[in-house]
């Protein structure tokens, strides 16, 4: 580490989590540059920093596009000046009062749909309100989680709905969910294309209807980066690339070395009946998050660097409680003990990004090129 900052990360208190910031900034270059390389836009999806620290770097205009999973960041980055979201959880009627405050500060946000219940609640909301909200409608491309079906019947009734409705309807959106069970190149390029291909199908069949469809919303970081031809797509999202995981190092997008994001921990005792090394960061700063567990190679808990962000073979957290992570070795590998003092620091890296920040309330950043330090809030709440 730049030896300016060893006094910043040697008086921080541990458990804390640490952002390794040129390593973020790569990722994020890489994603944009592959995308728009193809013609298509990036819709970063904010979930997995949730924290206005990222958003110069992650959306550099006001007017950037950016996902958002709660209304909770949308109202944070309109704050800031942001005006292009789309909120991508299913809307229920609750939400809308929200939503419609958002409208009037000048925010273009598209609220996300599945059903004729939702678009008729959606019309009914802007008829009562005078107003009109944008929305799209979420396709189901691999069977992976919500969304109607490609060949459902329905699909075509929630488009001509809301297009005649009060509510403005403004396109598609579909997630390769089953991208995350990929463990070759050839299975995320067979998932990519079949993303592709069904949001482009959808489009076409809903415009030869004579619903207009100017957005055709696809993405996941495990297909971002396997996509070969974007014709017919507009947007990209993804969101955990920013710091990437283990999970994702398990799928084949990235390299351990790329993973942005860790835990830092103390040593604080040793177990050598049982062969581990104890540290204060339970599942209270890692997650219980086993994202790894089905892949070939079983991280347990987290992967274990040391203070430079070397790996340290054959060890992970196998087990952890709320304040305490154990560390043993990987398929009965022995722990050298003396490799791990009393009162030393190791990183520990997420399993899944996304869960692990979500335990903190700030991030510290470290920048060793330029010798920065920072600390970023996390968005809190739904």
């Amino acid at each position: 580490m730049n030896p300016s900052l060893s006094n910043a990360y040697d008086q921080l208190d541990t458990p804390f989590l640490l952002i390794d910031k040129p390593k973020m900034m790569a990722n994020i270059q890489r994603v944009q540059e592959s995308i728009e390389s193809l013609g298509a836009k990036l819709r970063p999806h904010f979930k997995t920093t949730r924290t206005l620290g990222v958003a110069p770097y992650l959306l550099p205009q006001l007017d950037s596009p950016v996902t958002v999973s709660t209304l909770a960041e949308a109202e944070a980055l309109a704050i800031l000046g942001y005006t292009n979201m789309i909120y991508a959880v299913g809307i229920s009627l609750g939400k809308l009062p929200r939503v419609k405050q958002l409208l009037e500060k000048g925010v273009r946000l598209r609220v996300l749909l599945d059903s004729l219940e939702q678009a008729a609640m959606l019309n009914g909301y802007c008829s009562e309100n005078q107003n009109s909200m944008s929305c799209l409608i979420e396709v189901n491309c691999d069977g992976h989680r919500g969304g109607l079906s490609p060949n459902d019947e329905k699909l075509l009734e929630v488009a001509q709905c809301l297009h005649l409705g009060a509510a403005h309807f403004e396109g598609v959106l579909t997630h390769a969910g089953e991208s995350y069970e990929c463990s070759t190149q050839e299975a995320l390029r067979e998932a990519a294309a079949n993303e592709v291909l069904v949001a482009r199908q959808v489009a076409k069949q809903l415009e030869q209807a004579g619903v207009p469809c100017p957005i055709v919303s696809i993405g996941s970081t495990p297909t971002a980066l396997s996509y070969t031809d974007l014709t017919g797509i507009t947007e990209v999202r993804a969101g955990v690339y920013t710091l990437f995981d283990l999970v994702m190092a398990g799928i084949g997008v990235c390299q351990i070395s790329d993973i942005a994001a860790s835990v830092v921990a103390t040593v604080i005792g040793h177990n050598s009946e049982q062969g581990w090394v104890i540290v204060d960061a339970g599942w209270m700063a890692l997650s219980s998050d086993r994202g790894t567990s089905t892949q070939a190679n079983d991280c347990g808990y987290g992967l274990v660097t040391d203070r430079n962000g070397t790996l340290i073979e054959n060890v992970s957290v196998v087990n952890v409680n709320q304040e305490h992570g154990m560390l043993g070795g990987i398929n009965g590998a022995a722990i050298d003990f003396q490799q791990f003092p009393i009162g030393s620091r190791l990183h520990i890296l997420p399993n899944h990004a996304c869960a692990m920040t979500a335990m903190h309330q700030y991030y510290h950043v470290f920048d060793d090129a330029s010798g920065t330090y920072e600390v970023w809030s996390r968005i809190q709440g739904w």
